[in-house]
């Protein structure tokens, strides 16, 4: 059983179930955007049809409970933003995440991190929530520690970020435990 919830709701933000028909919106938005996915683990989508086919494995994932990719929308409004997403690893959930460009400064991505963390935590079997960024990302950094994650260390030759480099980069594990 997956200890998270199927949505979540903060001050401005809802946090819930990808479909298949966010596709096309998240393609505008910030999927094919390159200054958003320059410390992604992907590429810029070429099509919304790549987008389609991610959206399905999120779907997929989320049935199956390996992991839950939630959409993240501004609070009374549909249209996605970003995404955060939960991979779960026995007693520990990692977490990665992307917002759109035009939302970036305004303390949303913390905001929803932090509430992904606060229910995940409570989940008696749920003890570590964990999160990797690159070693030059400190945007990535800023919203993990305000989000009241510790940074745990420094990581090197660990992710590789093909945007930048096609050789793993350092990386800083952050995470925040009960």
């Amino acid at each position: 059983m997956n200890p998270l919830p199927e949505t979540l709701t903060t001050a401005r933000l809802h946090l819930r179930c990808p479909v298949i028909d966010d596709a096309g919106a998240i393609f505008r938005s910030y999927a094919q955007d390159p200054q958003v996915c320059r410390f992604m683990i992907w590429v810029p989508h070429a099509s919304v049809a790549v987008t389609e086919d991610f959206m399905a494995s999120c779907v997929a994932a989320w049935a199956s409970g390996s992991r839950k990719a939630f959409v993240i929308t501004e609070l009374g409004e549909s249209e996605p933003i970003g995404m955060l997403e939960a991979r779960m690893q026995g007693s520990t959930v990692d977490i990665g995440y992307v917002l759109a460009a035009s939302h970036w400064g305004r303390g949303l991505m913390p905001e929803a991190i932090q509430s992904l963390t606060v229910a995940a935590l409570q989940s008696p079997e749920i003890f570590r929530v964990q999160a990797t960024c690159d070693s030059e990302n400190t945007p990535s950094q800023r919203a993990l520690e305000k989000a009241g994650f510790n940074r745990e260390g420094r990581m090197e030759r660990y992710t590789v970020h093909p945007n930048i480099s096609s050789a793993p980069r350092a990386c800083f594990m952050y995470a925040k435990c009960r």
